[in-house]
C-alpha cells in the first residue's frame, strides 16, 4: 500500500472498511484477502476498546482498510517487472491489503505500534519509521508488513498487508501531496516540493508541540 493509495470509505462504527466486488484478478484469493482485511480491522477494533475498558484513552482517531483494486496492483507489478498473476499479488508484493490507522499524537502512532507486534498470531516483516526518518518529500509515517495466517479447510496459509500508522497531521499532508502530485498540469514543481517539504517540517512540529502539551497536562 503506497502512502499515495485512495481510500473510498465505507463507515462501520468508527472504524473505515472498503470492500470491493470480486475482482477476477484475484480469482479464489479475494475470499482469503478479504478474510485478512476483516480479521484485522476487527483487531484493532478490540484493541481500542480492550485501551478504554482499561481505563485508557483511545490511542485511534479513526481506522481505514482497503484490498488495492486489480488495476492498481496490475501496474505495480508491471513497474516492478513482476510476472502480472494473482501469486506474485499475493507472494511479490505486500500492500495487496492495506490498513491506514490514524492517532491524535505521535505517542499514540507508537503506542499502537508496540501493541501490534504484541500480537502472537500478527509476524511482523518489516517495519520502516518515517516519523523518525522522514522521506526526502517530507512523507511520514510508520509502516508495518505483516503477515497474518488465513485457515482453510485443508491447509493454513499466510498472506501480507501493510499497516501505516500516522497522526492527523501527517495523514492530511500525504491526502494533500498525492493530490497534487497526480495533477497532470501543475505550475513550477519544483518550488511546489519545496513548500511541500516546508509544510511538512511545520505540521511535524505542530505535532510535537500538541505531543508536548498533552504531557503537560497529563
Amino acid at each position: 500500500m503506497e502512502e499515495s493509495s485512495n481510500y473510498n470509505d465505507m463507515n462501520i462504527g468508527r472504524k473505515t472498511t472498503e470492500y470491493t466486488e470480486p475482482e477476477s484478478f484475484y480469482k479464489d484469493a479475494q475470499v482469503m484477502l478479504e478474510s485478512v482485511l476483516h480479521e484485522l480491522m476487527l483487531r484493532i477494533e478490540l484493541l481500542r476498546r480492550y485501551i478504554v475498558l482499561e481505563g485508557g484513552r483511545d490511542p485511534v482517531e479513526h481506522c481505514k482498510g482497503r484490498i488495492k483494486s486489480a488495476d492498481s496492483m496490475k501496474e505495480k507489478l508491471s513497474k516492478k517487472g513482476l510476472p502480472v498473476t494473482t501469486e506474485s499479488a499475493l507472494t511479490k508484493v505486500y500492500d495487496a491489503v492495506g490498513i491506514r490507522i490514524v492517532c491524535q499524537f505521535v505517542d499514540d502512532v507508537y503506542q499502537m505500534v508496540d501493541i501490534l507486534k504484541r500480537q502472537e498470531d500478527i509476524e511482523i516483516i518489516n517495519e520502516k519509521d518515517y516519523i523518525a526518518n522522514p522521506k526526502d518529500n517530507g512523507y511520514r509515517s510508520y509502516h508495518l508488513i505483516v503477515s497474518i495466517p488465513v485457515h482453510l479447510p485443508d491447509c493454513t496459509r499466510k498472506l501480507f498487508a501493510e499497516i501505516q500508522l500516522r497522526t492527523i497531521a501527517m495523514d492530511c499532508w500525504a491526502a494533500l501531496e498525492h493530490e497534487l502530485r497526480y495533477k497532470k498540469t501543475v505550475e513550477n514543481p519544483e518550488l511546489l516540493a519545496e513548500e511541500l517539504k516546508r509544510c511538512s517540517d511545520e505540521m511535524a512540529s505542530t505535532d510535537l508541540t500538541m505531543q508536548t502539551i498533552r504531557r503537560m497536562l497529563k
